[in-house]
């Protein structure tokens, strides 16, 4: 679960000095921004139970802002885990633990997965883990009937971010898996009995009603909001992957990894991860110094952003033609 080593991707000097200058975190702007969300996350849940005597719509409007914060909580989460929000490993932990109660999501497993996908991302002989399931045209062409139903089933929008956000967070999140090591079981056990603790407790406190209609909403809106950052990141035109040897870490980070540039309030609870690309060169660098790593360096001056209503066009994507290197619809295919 350690971060990814750049030093042993065959990186090249310069773009290694530039992201070395913005991997190390600051301990007051870390706790500072922890505490600021935890708070305005706290006071959100509050406003929603006190809305329930008023309007339940009033507590589902709420629920917006409440599931931002939580997607900001989880972008923190995701920090935790690349180590670079706080220097020390086992505070790390420990707080990464805490937010994947709030999150509904085992912190080890999840963060040993997301620790594949970065050393996986944009390689075609390396998919399966941490990524979005993805077929290249010539594979769904060879494919049974059946295996194209599934894979047309699984890329529609309403599976993805309908029934897929619903399932993994209170479902799939819930049970251990094979390829999980004892700490990842373990992290899955530890996430279970918070939540079940702090369901019991908040239940008791202002009832089995109120609990669910406040953190239902919450956790599925930030769900979908969460499924769609992820997906937008990778599934977009133009955008690279590679097979074998062609693989470079440098160019899937700077052209398989977009630069999703969202208006400002949306880039708050984002958490900056919209500066994917930076991310992916250097996942050692803190959510609140993508932007300025981004800004202050020519390097990423040529990256093309791809605007927040553009993004919405990605939805139809759902292969990769390895001939033409771009992302198709299902409609494109006959073409093909």
């Amino acid at each position: 679960m350690s971060s990814l080593n750049i030093q042993n991707s065959r990186p090249e000097t310069s773009w290694v000095q530039i992201v070395k200058q913005y991997n190390h975190p600051n301990p007051v702007t870390s706790w500072v921004q922890l505490s600021t969300n935890l708070l305005i996350y706290s006071l959100a849940w509050v406003l929603m139970y006190f809305s329930l005597s008023i309007s339940n719509w009033i507590t589902l409007g709420l629920a917006l802002p409440a599931a931002g914060m939580l997607v900001r909580l989880f972008i923190i989460y995701h920090d935790l885990g690349h180590g670079s929000f706080f220097r020390s490993r086992k505070l790390s932990n420990w707080m990464g633990i805490f937010i994947g109660i709030l999150t509904f999501t085992p912190y080890y497993s999840w963060s040993n997965n997301h620790y594949i996908h970065h050393e996986t991302v944009g390689n075609l002989d390396k998919r399966g883990i941490g990524d979005v399931w993805t077929m290249t045209v010539n594979e769904y062409k060879a494919s049974s009937v059946w295996q194209k139903i599934v894979y047309r089933v699984y890329r529609n929008p309403v599976t993805l971010f309908g029934i897929g956000p619903l399932y993994v967070f209170l479902i799939g999140n819930r049970f251990t898996k094979k390829h999980m090591d004892s700490k990842g079981r373990l992290g899955v056990y530890i996430t279970n009995a918070g939540l079940l603790l702090f369901a019991v407790l908040m239940s008791l406190l202002i009832g089995v009603k109120a609990f669910i209609l406040i953190q239902f909403p919450i956790i599925y809106i930030s769900g979908i909001l969460g499924f769609w950052l992820f997906y937008v990141q990778h599934q977009f035109n133009p955008t690279h992957w590679a097979r074998g040897d062609a693989w470079n870490y440098k160019k899937v980070a700077l052209e398989g990894s977009s630069y999703y540039k969202l208006p400002r309030i949306l880039q708050y609870f984002t958490g900056n991860i919209g500066f994917h690309h930076i991310h992916h060169l250097s996942p050692l660098i803190p959510n609140y110094k993508l932007a300025k790593c981004h800004r202050e360096n020519p390097l990423f001056s040529g990256i093309k952003p791809l605007k927040f209503g553009a993004g919405f066009r990605t939805i139809s994507f759902r292969l990769w033609n390895e001939t033409s290197q771009e992302m198709i619809s299902f409609r494109k295919l006959r073409f093909v």
